[in-house]
């Protein structure tokens, strides 16, 4: 296997493992051992396991943009652009039950070590924010534009951390019904036709 392919392996099975194990029990070992690599060979692509959460961290950004792009690109409007934000619950739904919300685990695991990269993690959450933040605008919110995008990545937030915690599929899609009606009843804002 070429080089960049290897690493690449190892960073998809090192986000994994992060999102499902959490980043601290994830040991460089359990990494090589997933990968089915040497430990020799893991060390020959990183260093440091701060070396792979930052190549986890680019790798999560990149696919956040790439999936940014992508509702822009495929949504009629800015409220289905939103509502491809929000359909991301139902969508992820059994990993977000056993694991929670990929970019919300990672950064409470993060400002618990008070890690230096904590506020890289976060990025993540700030261009969801901005590009809700858009869309918003789109739709005719103004000022209030930002802060209807923080409240729904709230939500969406608050969301993914009871579903982890009652585990209960219903209750996720309940709440996805309920932004859904809160997003036709803003005031200010006209519904996309």
């Amino acid at each position: 296997m070429p080089a960049s392919s290897t690493r690449n392996l190892i960073v998809e099975t090192a986000d994994d493992l992060f999102y499902e194990g959490g980043f601290e029990a994830t040991s460089f070992a359990h990494i090589a051992a997933a990968v089915g690599i040497s430990r020799g060979n893991f060390y020959h692509h990183f260093k440091t396991k701060d070396d792979m959460l930052d190549a986890v961290i680019a790798r999560r950004v990149k696919r956040t943009h790439a999936m940014l792009d992508g509702w822009q690109a495929d949504g009629d409007g800015p409220r289905e652009r939103i509502l491809s934000f929000v359909h991301m619950l139902v969508a992820n739904r059994a990993k977000i039950m056993a694991f929670g919300c990929p970019v919300g685990t990672l950064c409470c695991e993060l400002a618990k070590l008070d890690h230096v990269a904590q506020d890289r993690a976060a990025e993540i959450f700030g261009l969801f924010r901005d590009w809700l933040t858009g869309q918003f605008q789109a739709l005719g919110a103004g000022d209030r534009a930002e802060a209807l995008a923080l409240h729904l990545l709230v939500r969406s937030q608050g969301v993914a951390v009871m579903a982890t915690a009652f585990r209960d599929d219903s209750f996720i899609r309940s709440e996805v019904a309920g932004i859904e009606h809160w997003l036709t009843t803003l005031p200010d804002i006209s519904p996309s036709r």
